[in-house]
């Protein structure tokens, strides 16, 4: 018999079991990014955008806290990615877009969620299932045009994390040709001077209608109606200043 299996002997005879080491596998971490319409990581590890860091290398790595709203995860290694100053390229599509990503290490999944200026425009429920190795949605834009960045996420079902990715969109034509501004051709008809001759009427009298202009005697003297009025006892010429103008 051998010094181990005289060990292990001695020991079971004295009540006392070999040690055991467990090694326990660690758990693979969930990764994933869109592939198409090119996300941004997509951009920077295709080399289409330059001063990108190490995301070049792990393009399906930009995880975070939930409930964010940026396009690195709060991570500061992938902070290039939130960087709108760089000319990342711009995919045309129409108000439907297929969104692909692929999946490099499955995971138990909540939702998949779409943003575009912080207003979420989608939302799919995987109720904690695990995703295959690709991932497609499709997704309405609610009409909107031009350049837009959008922001999808996809919600770990068993941890408080999540991963990010933005994804720079073209939605119709491109923007407007330059404005051409007319000047408008502006003709000058002749001005008539017509004069009327203000109507001139008898004694002043209360319950007349009378017009801007219209004369009236009270008292031996005349008077130029100011305003058109109707008259009242009480108001009269001399008496209302603002009405009747003296000649």
């Amino acid at each position: 018999m051998n010094l181990k299996r005289k060990l292990a002997a001695v020991l079971a005879g004295v009540g006392i079991a070999p040690l055991i080491v467990v090694v326990s596998a660690g758990t693979a971490s969930a990764h994933g990014y869109i592939t198409s319409p090119a996300s941004r990581q997509a951009v920077c590890a295709a080399g289409k955008v330059s001063n990108c860091g190490d995301i070049i290398y792990e393009p399906a790595s930009v995880e975070g806290l939930k409930g964010q709203q940026n396009c690195h995860g709060g991570d500061a290694r992938w902070a290039p990615l939130n960087d709108d100053r760089k000319a990342w390229p711009a995919t045309s599509v129409g108000d439907n877009v297929s969104f692909n990503w692929l999946i490099t290490a499955n995971h138990a999944t909540s939702t998949w969620q779409y943003f575009v200026g912080g207003s979420k425009i989608a939302e799919f429920n995987d109720r904690g299932r695990q995703p295959g190795r690709t991932v497609n949605h499709n997704v309405s834009l609610g009409g909107r045009t031009g350049r837009i960045k959008l922001l999808a996420v996809w919600n770990i079902a068993d941890t408080a994390m999540a991963f990010y990715n933005c994804v720079d969109l073209q939605v119709g034509p491109g923007g407007p040709g330059p404005t051409t501004t007319s000047t408008p051709t502006t003709t000058t008809q002749p001005t008539t001077t017509t004069t009327t001759t203000p109507p001139v009427s008898g004694p002043w009298a209360a319950g007349i209608s009378y017009t801007a202009g219209s004369q009236a005697t009270y008292g031996g003297a005349s008077y130029r109606c100011l305003q058109a009025h109707t008259s009242l006892a009480g108001w009269e010429p001399p008496n209302v200043a603002s009405l009747w103008q003296r000649l």
